[in-house]
């Protein structure tokens, strides 16, 4: 994939968080992601904020999106991937990725992690494998519904 081809086509990718559109990140991941439905308006605020993040706009609207959690010097989590239905089926995800990991200030990182239960195959294009070690990885897992649960018995 090749930025010209998109181009002529009027997409671009931006890393610009003025031009974002919240109300339609916000909306796709809660109502139809299967990683962050009910995540707090203020959490996704306060996660693009610490991030960077990576547009995707057909004639300056938003398309597509991806936050990168990074140091930017060690380390970086792709996160919140995706492509608004009615843009799917371009060759918009794979460019997506290419630009993220290509990205100037994310350049000679020594590890880099995402996590997805159904786009293996995409990310595997880009050199990403299952964890070889998972044994060293721990986590604490604290889903938004039940987040939201401890909030109200409070």
């Amino acid at each position: 994939m090749n930025d010209a081809v998109f181009q002529k086509k009027d997409f671009h990718i931006s890393t610009d968080q003025s031009l974002l559109d919240f109300e339609v990140i916000y909306n796709y991941l809660d109502k139809e992601s299967y990683w962050a439905q009910g995540i707090p308006v203020e959490t996704l605020k306060k996660a693009i904020a610490g991030s960077l993040n990576f547009g995707v706009y057909h004639q300056n609207k938003l398309a597509g999106f991806a936050r990168v959690v990074t140091d930017k010097a060690t380390f970086a989590y792709i996160c919140d991937v995706f492509i608004l239905t009615a843009y799917r089926r371009q060759g918009l995800s794979k460019w997506l990725m290419q630009t993220i990991v290509k990205h100037p200030e994310l350049q000679g990182l020594r590890r880099w992690s995402l996590a997805t239960a159904d786009a293996q195959g995409l990310y595997s294009q880009f050199g990403f494998t299952a964890i070889s070690k998972p044994e060293n990885w721990m986590e604490i897992f604290t889903p938004y519904q039940s987040l939201k649960k401890e909030k109200e018995e409070k």
